[in-house]
Order: C-alpha cells, then structure tokens, then sequence
C-alpha cells in the first residue's frame, strides 16, 4: 500500500470507527450496518470487476449461500457460529473454484450469462430445498454471533462488528492492487492476449480471484444471516446482484474507496427518497441514469478530476 493510501485509510478507518459517538439514532446505526455489509460486496466483486475485468451477476447469490450454510449450520447442526461462518466460507470457496474453471474460460457478455445462471440456479435451491432453507417463507432462529458475554444483538455491536470485517477487507484489498497479483490482474484487464505472452496464467489467476471474491462474499452473507436472525431467499436473487454491480460502477471500478462509496450512496439513496413515496423509484432511476451519463467513472472518478483541476490551479 502507497504511503498516501495508508493515510487515507488510516483517517477513514478512524472516522468510520468514530461514528457511532455521533450518530445517536439507532435506525441510522442500523442503515451503517447494511452500508457495512454491502461494501464488503461491492469490494469483492470490484475485485474481480475492477481488477480483472470479469463481469459477474451471481454474486448475490454467492453471498446468499454462505448467508444460508452458516444459517443451517448453527440452526440445524448447533454448530458455533463462528466455526459455521468459516466452514460455509470454504464451502463457498471450492464451489467458486470449482465452478470457475469452465465458466471463466467465457468472456464479455458470455461469460455474465454463466454467472447469472449459477445466481438463478442457486436461487432456486434456496426455494425448493423447503426443509433446509424453509423455502421461500425463510429461516428464522438464527442465533448472534458472540464472543464470551459479548453478545452482538445490538446496532452499535452490530456496526463495529461489520465494519471491522469490511475495514480488514479494504486494507487487504488496497494491498493486493499494489502487489505482484494485482499488477497480474490489472495486465489480464488490459489484454488477456499479451498477459499470456508476459508468462501470465491469465485463465487460472481469473478463477483464483473468482474464489477470493466468493469467499469475501460468503463472509459478507454469514455476518447479514447472523445479524438479521432471519433470511429468505427474496434478499438473494437477481436484482441484488444488479444491485452490487451498480454500487461497483458508481463508486468507481478498480477503487477501493469507490467501494465504498458505491455502497453508502446506494443504500442511503433509497432511504433519502422514502419522502416522495410511489414516485421514489422513478426518482433512483433517473438519479443513476445521470450518475452514469455524467459520471462515467464514477464518484471516485470525479473526485479525481476535482483534485487534479485544484492541483492545477495551485501551480
């Protein structure tokens, strides 16, 4: 990580873990912690959006399965939490990997379309596996994560425990882009082609990535399962995946911070809109239609251009 980065990072970091001391409505803790979540997705799939170029539309479906192994683990099995959030992880990860060895030899809108039927057909067994998952009327009883006494049942808990979670995957991922790996990465974005002729395993370093993207996202769901204590299978499917994409794209693709910033504007936006009632949805439409109109680099892209424009003018 750049010197620079570390600042920025170091001072996000301590603001973030400051908030709670200012924040004194409950329900905006809450929103956080959602805010917490999502950055968590929006950071592993811009991992593999913004780094490797490969567009996915299962991720939501990803994060639904470890949501529910860690659900059903701990439910059906008494299985400590923690220990089940690890082993859906892994469970997770060998599906990704085993997975994305045939779907990640596709490219562009072929390879979307893969990945969008592994999304639907996990959506499916969310729906149909009744005695497991409790179809599509969901699974309650999910007990909270605790560590000794420290029961984790409560927005402020809630907040610090996510966000250290979701800070830990931004310092690794800030790290990766500025490693070996992520320069790989970057090259395979760039052209698959001549990464090959450079001695890269363009095909494999895909699915690796895949297979940390996955693993970060099932973490993410065990972490949503265990704080809400109920999930259903309406939380899983197509539109959330649009939805993560859409938080990557806005934020900023290949940035970290974009991230999270993706993640905060779209999950506050549909809270802001709650004020226009039927017309709120016509309202988002429109607001990232201009996004992307305007912004085609997103929000991280336009800060940029702002520093650059003060740093010329300063000259």
């Amino acid at each position: 990580m750049k010197k620079t980065d570390r600042i920025l990072f170091v001072a996000f970091a301590l603001g973030i873990l400051s908030l709670p001391m200012i924040l004194q409505d409950s329900y905006l803790l809450h929103v956080f912690v959602f805010i917490g979540i999502h950055t968590m997705l929006a950071v592993a799939l811009n991992l593999l959006l913004g780094y490797a170029g490969q567009i996915s539309l299962g991720q939501g479906a990803l994060f639904g399965l470890g949501a529910y192994l860690s659900a059903i683990l701990s439910t059906k099995y008494s299985l400590n939490p923690w220990i089940g959030m690890l082993v859906a992880a892994f469970i997770v990860s060998v599906i990704a990997y085993v997975v994305g060895f045939p779907i990640l030899k596709l490219r562009g809108h072929y390879l979307a379309m893969a990945t969008l039927g592994l999304g639907i057909i996990l959506y499916i067994v969310f729906n149909e596996t009744v005695e497991w998952t409790g179809g599509p009327s969901g699974l309650p009883g999910i007990p909270n994560l605790k560590v000794g006494a420290l029961v984790f049942d409560q927005d402020r808990a809630n907040y610090y425990l996510i966000w250290a979670f979701a800070l830990v995957t931004m310092f690794l991922a800030f790290n990766l882009y500025h490693s070996r790996i992520g320069r790989a990465l970057r090259a395979v974005s760039d052209s698959e082609v001549a990464s090959r002729m450079m001695g890269i395993d363009a095909w494999v370093l895909k699915v690796k990535i895949f297979t940390v993207a996955a693993f970060i996202s099932s973490l993410a769901g065990s972490l949503y399962a265990h704080t809400m204590t109920f999930i259903a299978p309406a939380s899983f499917g197509f539109n959330f995946s649009v939805e993560i994409l859409t938080m990557v794209v806005v934020g900023g693709l290949g940035s970290v911070f974009g991230s999270f910033l993706g993640a905060a504007i779209l999950t506050l936006l549909p809270e802001w809109l709650r004020v226009f009632q039927d017309l709120d949805i016509v309202i988002y439409g429109l607001l990232l239609i201009l996004i992307m109109m305007f912004m085609p680099q997103g929000l991280v892209g336009i800060i940029k251009l702002l520093k650059a424009r003060v740093y010329a003018e300063n000259r």
